[in-house]
């Protein structure tokens, strides 16, 4: 389900889906979990990395676009590929700038929670 939320006057839309007692929060390019019994944010999931150099499949899903190719430069949260999970499409973002060093998916491939799909080399600054 979509949900909004309003904070400090600006407008913020995520995707939200209860699994497994888990919470699934998807918003600009990232995933977040929360334990529904407790309300304890879960350990980490994949994709959800402060500054990866790899962006991860937050979840078993299908890829249905790669927007970047080997060797092009991107911009931290620049959006890399879009796959989609759960009958709805997410967008997901690199957490760094850099070069595109490899893409270890394909368009229509079906990818597992965790698995490694874009990753960047940093750029020297």
């Amino acid at each position: 389900m979509e949900v909004k939320v309003r904070i400090n006057g600006v407008d913020h839309k995520a995707q939200v889906q209860l699994l497994a007692g888990t919470l699934w929060v998807h918003a600009n390019g990232r995933t977040f979990t929360m334990d529904a019994g407790t309300g304890r944010k879960s350990r980490k999931k994949a994709g959800t990395g402060g500054s990866s150099d790899t962006v991860m499949s937050p979840m078993p899903g299908k890829v249905t676009k790669i927007l970047v190719q080997a060797g092009a430069e991107v911009k931290a949260g620049q959006a890399v590929l879009v796959m989609e999970a759960m009958k709805m499409e997410y967008t997901l973002k690199c957490d760094i700038a850099g070069t595109v060093e490899n893409i270890s998916c394909a368009v229509g491939e079906q990818v597992a929670l965790g698995k490694a799909l874009v990753k960047i080399k940093p750029s020297a600054e």
